[in-house]
């Protein structure tokens, strides 16, 4: 297996930096698209897994302005976060084609990365797409309290003096303070992104037919069954599977929002993940939405 650090552009020539882990296999290309304020090297350990498991080839990558795709001093137009599903994610997935031209390619989001797919427009470039933790982010759908006033209260005026939100404000990587207000009006509107007028790309989920898995997490306060529901509903044309998580199927350790790919499931929760992706073989663990407690579940209908 070789890693190695790539460079490449969006279409509006914002530089984007990515790390691209290659092998001998003929499984699909892959890429990982990264929830929010959480860097690509959460997800070394998995990309490393598919490619030793026969993957063609697995691509990680920093949207804009974070991690190692940081802003260039000279660069002045706003930073959106829709534009790390608009622009960064098609040109991440270029990148990865480039690698073996033709070659059938599969896709994993966590969190936001699930949401980019279905804003994009690309999802048929992809052969089949896993959702990890990802939902609707509107604040009535969660089971944490204290969203509302850490976002609106203390990350919004955050935002608005530093033009930026540090790490050390707990959320992970530093954000661009254009993208974290982006990411809190679009919290406290009833239908997140979907109720924004500047944003008409969402009617592109109605475009997604490919197999998609849904991976949600039964510890999760902000990937709730509602909030997976909620977003899910809006791939109502492609052909879903929801599988459901919690301590009881990994030894008693919690999992959480963002725990999916920690190195300490690499032996319970990545093989299922990874067959799927490389085969379309479907997980055998976990637990189905009818299977999960009526005071958490939520229908699609």
């Amino acid at each position: 297996m070789e890693r190695q650090k790539i460079a490449f552009r969006a279409a509006d020539g914002f530089p984007l930096s990515g790390t691209l882990f290659s092998g001998s296999g003929d499984g699909p290309l892959v890429l990982i698209s990264s929830a929010t304020a959480v860097p690509q090297r959460l997800y070394f350990g998995f990309a490393a897994h598919l490619v030793e498991r026969g993957a063609r080839a697995v691509l990680t990558y920093d949207y804009r302005a974070t991690g190692a795709s940081p802003a260039p001093s000279a660069w002045r137009r706003r930073i959106s976060m829709k534009d790390w599903a608009l622009l960064d994610f098609p040109a991440a997935a270029a990148a990865l084609e480039t690698v073996a031209p033709g070659h059938a390619m599969a896709g994993i989001g966590q969190s936001f990365g699930g949401q980019a797919l279905g804003l994009s427009g690309i999802s048929d470039r992809f052969h089949r797409y896993a959702i990890v933790a990802s939902m609707s982010g509107a604040r009535r759908l969660l089971d944490d309290p204290w969203v509302w006033p850490r976002m609106n209260l203390l990350g919004v005026p955050t935002a608005i003096a530093l033009g930026r939100i540090p790490s050390w404000m707990g959320i992970g990587e530093e954000l661009p303070g254009s993208v974290f207000r982006d990411w809190a009006r679009w919290c406290r509107m009833r239908n997140y992104f979907f109720d924004d007028p500047n944003l008409p790309e969402t009617a592109n989920f109605a475009q997604v037919r490919i197999p998609l898995l849904s991976l949600g997490m039964l510890d999760d306060p902000w990937g709730t069954p509602r909030a997976v529901a909620h977003l899910l509903e809006r791939y109502g044309n492609a052909d879903i599977t929801e599988r459901w998580f919690g301590p009881e199927h990994v030894g008693g350790h919690p999992v959480g929002h963002l725990g999916f790919f920690r190195s300490r499931f690499s032996h319970t929760l990545w093989p299922a993940l990874g067959e799927w992706l490389l085969s379309g073989r479907q997980p055998a663990i976990g637990t189905t939405r009818a299977e999960i407690p009526v005071s958490r579940r939520a229908s699609r209908s």
